[in-house]
């Protein structure tokens, strides 16, 4: 018993001993130590924030400037945009200048050619009832000597005559005779001869033919034989 009581009594001095000792440790601790570290961490920190300022600062300036090229990027767009709008503003002026100009020519010309046009129909219209009423004039002209033509042909046939009945009215004086009897008789002696001819004509025509059938007949029975 008094051996386990010596052990217990050891056990607890050596706790106490060692509490004692983390006790005195952390007591021991001096305080300039521990206000140098707050400063170093002060100093870190503010170094940090320094630096974390003047690198935004920094960030800023180059957003700064990217934002001042762009803008004058921007600004170069829009004068160029301009001279291109101005430019095409000038050409369309021109071109609706130009489509002013010719739609006067164009309408003049049409004016002009209008005129002419108008004049040549005028023309043509006289042109045409000339020729109409010309047309007219030869048609009547055409149905008359039609008809003195058919008046012709009945005195002709009323001229013609027989070689008896001739052979009466030339045993007359021509002064005794009437212009138709004359007429006819001059007719008769102009006519007979061709009658003659034509007759002749005839018969040597019919000998020709008959001669012509004999020939083709005896050249058939030589190629025959």
């Amino acid at each position: 018993m008094s051996q386990k009581i010596v052990k217990a009594s050891k056990k607890i001095n050596v706790s106490s001993s060692l509490e004692s000792e983390d006790i005195s440790l952390e007591t021991t601790v001096p305080t300039d130590d521990i206000s140098s570290s707050e400063e170093r961490d002060g100093k870190i920190k503010i170094t940090r924030q320094l630096i974390e300022r003047k690198e935004l600062l920094h960030n800023i300036q180059l957003l700064k400037i990217e934002l001042s090229q762009k803008n004058m990027m921007i600004d170069n767009l829009k004068v160029d945009y301009l001279t291109k709008i101005e430019e095409l503003e000038e050409k369309l002026n021109d071109a609706l200048h130009q489509k002013q100009l010719l739609t006067l020519r164009l309408d003049s010309q049409l004016t002009f050619q209008q005129k002419d046009a108008r004049k040549y129909q005028e023309l043509m219209k006289q042109e045409m009832e000339t020729i109409l009423l010309r047309q007219k004039q030869l048609e009547e002209t055409n149905r008359q000597l039609r008809e003195k033509a058919g008046d012709i042909r009945r005195n002709l046939h009323d001229f013609e005559l027989t070689e008896e009945q001739y052979m009466k009215l030339k045993g007359f004086p021509e002064d005794q005779l009437s212009i138709p009897e004359y007429v006819s008789m001059r007719f008769y002696e102009l006519m007979d001869p061709l009658k003659k001819e034509i007759s002749e004509l005839q018969v040597k025509k019919n000998n020709l033919s008959e001669e012509l059938t004999e020939n083709k007949g005896q050249l058939k029975q030589l190629t025959e034989e």
